[in-house]
């Protein structure tokens, strides 16, 4: 296991923690810690790519983990928002439904020996739902139209995770062995 590895069960290691955090402050009605929290995960998954490319330590094995604890963290901390009214639940069925999706069509596909890696599209809203939660420490209203912004953009990803899984499925069809006529 190399060191991106290590620093995405790290980010799943810090979930409880968040959750941990957000029930103790949820006695104060602030969500400084939970928030931090969050932006220690967030710096973290910006180091295990930024070491993960620099020293050509990637691998398919992170290629799952590292967008496996993003959505992880990122439902475990819309769950708490939403469990205690900053946001609708709404939000949080949404994106779990899009999470969920990317999830298992990610894990099936990783089965089928296709891995499909964060792109563009994933990243930017990967960064808008870290800036609508550190906006909390701000504005409950703009965070949440922050969150809207964040939900559209990870639907786009969305489908452009499934063309290029689709596409990656149809190139090795037509490479396979005996498949020279579709």
């Amino acid at each position: 296991m190399n060191i991106p590895n290590m620093i995405s069960i790290f980010r799943i290691l810090l979930i409880p923690v968040f959750i941990a955090s957000f029930m103790v402050s949820s006695r104060t009605g602030s969500v400084t810690y939970p928030v931090i929290v969050f932006i220690i995960a967030g710096i973290s998954d910006i180091a295990d790519g930024y070491i993960a490319r620099k020293y050509n330590m990637k691998t398919d094995l992170g290629a799952v983990l590292d967008p496996l604890a993003d959505k992880l963290m990122l439902i475990t901390a819309l769950i708490c928002f939403a469990w205690y009214r900053y946001i609708p639940v709404w939000i949080v069925v949404l994106v779990a439904i899009k999470e969920l999706t990317m999830i298992v069509g990610g894990f099936l596909t990783f089965r089928k020996g296709i891995v499909t890696p964060a792109n563009v599209l994933g990243k930017v809203a990967t960064i808008f739902f870290h800036i609508s939660i550190v906006t909390f420490l701000f504005s409950d209203k703009l965070a949440v139209i922050f969150l809207i912004v964040s939900i559209v953009v990870s639907f786009a990803a969305l489908f452009n995770y499934g063309r290029i899984t689709h596409d990656k499925r149809k190139a090795r069809r037509y490479t396979e062995p005996g498949n020279t006529v579709r």
